[in-house]
């Protein structure tokens, strides 16, 4: 498996993209993640985009994080907050996510962050266990979901 850094508007992103998109529609019976997120969010050094490419070099797993501070919907000065983490059903439980998500801390520490921050659902147990694991502990809600009952979040210090 590769890892490459790329736009978040590269083809196999809005693939990938779309994939996960689907799969919020199906566990949460509802639009999606309908956050804002724009290919600027994620252009270095404020952000980092990846994906994960197989063997055969179809890309198999993504993840990304953006610099996001805005106070009004919950967000410190010095967060790194990940989105689009997603892995195909066929290439899960080959630890690309961990793998993903390290990759991701190391550049938003090194890019200068305090703290990466994630907002995740109740229907992702996945994920939940993903990131406890990885040491993310619950945080006070913020993000678009802040006030769904079903919203999840978690924080990471990344000093």
């Amino acid at each position: 498996m590769r890892i490459l850094p790329v736009a978040f508007d590269h083809p196999d992103a809005v693939k990938l993209n779309d994939e996960v998109q689907e799969e919020y529609r199906r566990r949460y019976h509802d639009d999606g993640d309908l956050t804002p997120l724009e290919p600027a969010h994620f252009d270095p050094p404020c952000g980092l985009y990846l994906i994960a490419y197989g063997d055969d070099g179809t890309p198999v797993a993504t993840g990304g994080w953006r610099a996001w501070e805005d106070a009004e919907e919950g967000y410190a000065p010095g967060d790194a907050e990940i989105k689009r983490m997603y892995v195909v059903p066929r290439a899960r439980g080959l630890g690309l996510a961990r793998r993903i998500l390290a990759r991701l801390e190391e550049d938003a520490r090194r890019a200068g962050r305090r703290r990466m921050v994630l907002e995740t659902g109740a229907e992702q147990p996945e994920a939940i266990a993903l990131y406890t694991s990885a040491g993310y502990a619950p945080t006070a809600k913020f993000g678009l979901y802040r006030f769904e009952p079903e919203s999840r979040c978690y924080a990471k210090p990344l000093r």
